[in-house]
């Protein structure tokens, strides 16, 4: 389950802010969203929600494994996500998810993919501390859970594999690591509005970025050229955009900091 390690190892195990089923994925689908190597506009979220709207993705026994699935080749990426509380995902056996292994699955990466989920399946039958999950109450736990969780499939566990997570119980608590910046990341949605010869309109709840966008010079012109703009800690990434009557037209944007900068 080699994209299940590297998403502990590049601290993508975050806690959820909230234990709503919609508000997990999505949060989660931004997180990849924002990953640089994405061609600009990927709407993850999108991708997952209408695939949770004909499709069952609870594994059972408090675990989820949403995935979006696109046209293009990259890695294939994980992100986890746990809720203290679990979540109430509709989960044949009723069990609230607790876990929410979210994964991004490129053209070149299905076989991948479907042998990675298949080994978590056998793995959930197989390791004696499953049932253990919802008492755990602290993330560096969970991260210490889904390690011992791996080892009990040893079809996974190679010489490097075993390697790198000698190297993450090696590391210290998430807490101390920037990594764990991660689990405060900060999402706001931005609408853009432009039109020949004036000013861009920044629509956003957030009023620090809104002071922060209006004052970007060739805001537009960096979103249409690149699909992506950063600028003061935040990166705003263009998913989609719509044409009006005139010249008039709207980016439909998400922007993304991991920092301080961006509370309200």
């Amino acid at each position: 389950m080699d994209s299940l390690l590297d998403a502990l190892q590049e601290g993508r195990l975050i806690e959820l802010p909230d234990n709503d089923k919609l508000d997990a994925l999505q949060f989660l689908a931004h997180i990849i969203e924002a990953i640089p190597s994405l061609p600009p506009g990927t709407d993850v979220a999108g991708l997952i929600l209408a695939k949770e709207q004909t499709s069952q993705t609870s594994l059972g026994m408090g675990w989820a494994c949403p995935d979006a699935r696109v046209p293009f080749d990259e890695d294939l990426i994980c992100v986890v996500g746990w809720s203290p509380q679990g979540v109430n995902y509709g989960a044949p056996d009723g069990i609230p998810v607790s876990i929410i292994a979210m994964y991004l699955v490129p053209e070149n990466q299905r076989n991948h993919y479907l042998r990675e989920v298949s080994l978590l399946a056998k793995a959930l039958t197989v390791y004696p501390g499953v049932k253990g999950l919802r008492a755990v109450k602290e993330l560096n736990e969970i991260r210490d859970y889904l390690l011992d969780l791996i080892t009990s499939t040893k079809e996974t566990v190679g010489p490097d594999s075993r390697a790198r997570m000698i190297r993450l119980q090696a590391r210290p608590t998430l807490e101390s690591l920037p990594a764990g910046d991660l689990s405060n990341l900060i999402i706001e949605p931005v609408t853009l509005v432009g039109a020949p010869g004036l000013k861009p309109i920044v629509l956003t709840q957030n009023a620090g970025l809104a002071q922060r966008l209006d004052a970007t010079v060739g805001l537009l012109e960096k979103i249409e050229a690149e699909g992506v703009c950063q600028t003061g800690g935040w990166r705003v990434s263009k998913r989609g955009k719509v044409a009006y009557q005139h010249g008039r037209f709207t980016y439909d944007c998400l922007a993304i900091t991991t920092s301080g900068v961006g509370r309200k």
